[in-house]
């Protein structure tokens, strides 16, 4: 299943794998040949134990990236990492071997000495992701710590672009915003492609392409950072209120062009409730006893209190009410590293079940939130509110898909191929013994989440005959899929492409159920899927999201090309 095109992956700060998912999620070219995690001040590692069960030992370091050379990193085409929000200000200018002085804990610094002894052997791409706040970090000198980010990369020869993303924006389950960061050296095939900034910003860039926006009216800033990156530590947008950076923009040369940017997306959406396991799996430590229940509803109600300072003045501390229970027909709101154990908490999130009841979310749930693949964290040795901790502390596995394949389709001009979709569960790799996972429960439940969506039964649907070889991968529960067409000159002339938005498969001696929303299509070939066929023909492509099913399999009428063009509400009626 391997494409022929192989980017070399380096993930820095891997936690348990996000980056690694979502870009072998966009296209298997991604290979990830090292990785780093190692947790400061923790004695039990629990991201690189279920880093390692699930993806194995080779090329994991489970080491103080500040001691690791970078003679032991092996040489990479993309480096990626989701680095701490800290303190970017340096002390000292930058020396030749020595990095930025005095912020040898910094670990930001850490990449840039890595892309930096790399020399003519760095990285051609790097991807990053950070809290939305480094924009405008920190509130005495308001965008101070990502001009220094942005120079520093300016002067190892990156072009950079960014975005903060709100994944819920994006029909994603979770409220959670990031800022995204994607850099190119600009010797790369993707920085010659770069003609106006402007342009790459709002329609023609690797992140313009990924998620589509509208920018705000009279929000566009442009400017230069200049200096030494001291003098940039020292000196950027001092004294000034607000952080120049808009929340889309890109920088080349130290010039930097930017805009505020409103989410366009109007596809299917997950909701908190469309990802809850069944009530009759939830073990009974989770949920919340009548005898608790006030405790929680007073964490997360409203209240005024008085406080006394360290120097003995009084104030009223003041917060406002938080919804009890959460909603279940919105996205989550964001996880934080304390979501877990059994404490009444004003950030945890609580849900009211079918039967009255309330509890608070399973592991499997808090994975589903950032879109990672069922039961991801669970291992032996790793409590269950650690493992909320470890996705209270991952990103969204579906931002770094979407930006991986828009990447792919920039450096090599067409569109990527997948085995290895976010939502497939991974087999534990035993890293001790062979019987470490020999006692865990077989898993009972399917990450297939529902979705909030409108079917236009006017919009077009096209029906297409699954071949006996392929009926067992359609019959499978999966919210992905990709269906291949005959060869082209067998599709039908009729058919008008630029008109078909849902799709059904066809299984003989049964008919249609499932029904699809054609999120891409475009000409592929069975090869790409089927290697040892070496069937190269070209072949229209559909890529796949599922939507819904009939009550039971319907017989239709197909004609002799196997297909059948028709219109949504002929299938699904009223």
């Amino acid at each position: 299943m391997k494409q022929q095109h192989i980017i070399r992956v380096v993930e820095l700060f891997a936690g348990v794998g996000g980056f690694r998912i979502g870009l072998e999620g966009a296209s298997d070219a991604y290979e990830t040949i090292w990785n780093n995690q190692w947790e400061p001040s923790t004695q039990h590692q629990d991201a690189s134990l279920v880093y390692q069960a699930r993806f194995g030992r080779k090329g994991h370091s489970n080491k103080d990236i500040n001691l690791v050379p970078t003679t032991e990193i092996p040489d990479h085409d993309l480096l990626v990492g989701g680095f701490p929000c800290q303190d970017y200000s340096v002390a000292a200018t930058l020396s030749k071997s020595g990095g930025i002085e005095g912020k040898k804990g910094v670990l930001w610094w850490q990449i840039y000495r890595i892309l930096q002894e790399k020399g003519d052997k760095r990285p051609q791409y790097i991807f990053f992701e950070n809290v939305d706040r480094l924009l405008n970090s920190p509130a005495s000198q308001r965008g101070r710590d990502f001009a220094i980010i942005l120079a520093s990369l300016a002067d190892l020869g990156y072009v950079v672009e960014w975005r903060i993303i709100n994944a819920a924006d994006y029909g994603m389950p979770q409220r959670r915003r990031r800022t995204y960061i994607v850099g190119y050296l600009k010797n790369s095939v993707v920085a010659k492609k770069v003609e106006r900034m402007e342009d790459w910003v709002e329609f023609d860039g690797v992140m313009a392409k990924a998620f589509e926006f509208r920018p705000k009216t009279n929000s566009v800033s442009s400017f230069d950072i200049e200096g030494t990156i001291k003098e940039v530590s020292d000196g950027f947008n001092k004294g000034r209120k607000d952080s120049p950076f808009g929340n889309a923009g890109m920088m080349m040369d130290r010039h930097v062009y930017s805009v505020d940017a409103e989410p366009v997306y109007d596809g299917p959406r997950q909701t908190l409730g469309g990802n809850l396991i069944d009530e009759k799996l939830v073990p009974e430590d989770f949920f919340i006893s009548e005898e608790e229940l006030p405790r929680w509803q007073y964490e997360k109600g409203a209240k005024k209190i008085e406080r006394v300072s360290k120097e003995g003045y009084k104030y009223l501390f003041s917060e406002g009410g938080m919804a009890f229970p959460d909603y279940l027909d919105q996205p989550s709101r964001t996880i934080i590293t304390g979501e877990g154990g059994s404490s009444p908490s004003r950030f945890k999130h609580v849900v009211k079940t079918k039967s009255g009841r309330y509890r608070r979310l399973l592991p499997i749930e808090l994975e589903r939130m950032n879109m990672f693949p069922d039961n991801h964290t669970l291992h032996p040795e790793v409590t269950d509110g650690r493992r909320a901790f470890l996705m209270g502390n991952a990103l969204v596995c579906g931002i770094v898909e979407q930006i991986g394949k828009s990447l792919y389709q920039f450096i090599y001009d067409e569109a990527p191929v997948s085995s290895k979709p976010i939502f497939t569960a991974r087999e534990a790799r035993p890293m001790l013994d062979l019987g470490l996972f020999a006692d865990e429960e077989k898993v009972l439940v399917v990450n297939r989440p529902k979705k909030q969506y409108t079917l236009d039964k006017a919009k077009h649907l096209l029906i297409g005959v699954v071949k006996k070889d392929n009926e067992e991968y359609f019959l499978k529960e999966e919210p992905k899929k990709i269906y291949y067409t005959g060869k082209t000159k067998t599709f039908p002339s009729t058919v008008s492409l630029n008109k078909l938005y849902y799709f059904m498969p066809y299984i003989k001696e049964k008919g249609v159920r499932d029904l699809y929303l054609i999120t891409v299509a475009r000409i592929g070939n069975k090869a790409e899927i089927h290697p040892e066929s070496k069937d190269e023909e070209p072949r229209l492509v559909f890529e796949l999201e599922y939507l819904e099913s009939l009550p039971e399999y319907e017989m239709i009428t197909l004609t002799r090309y196997w297909y059948k063009d028709t219109l949504l509400g002929r299938i699904f009626r009223d």
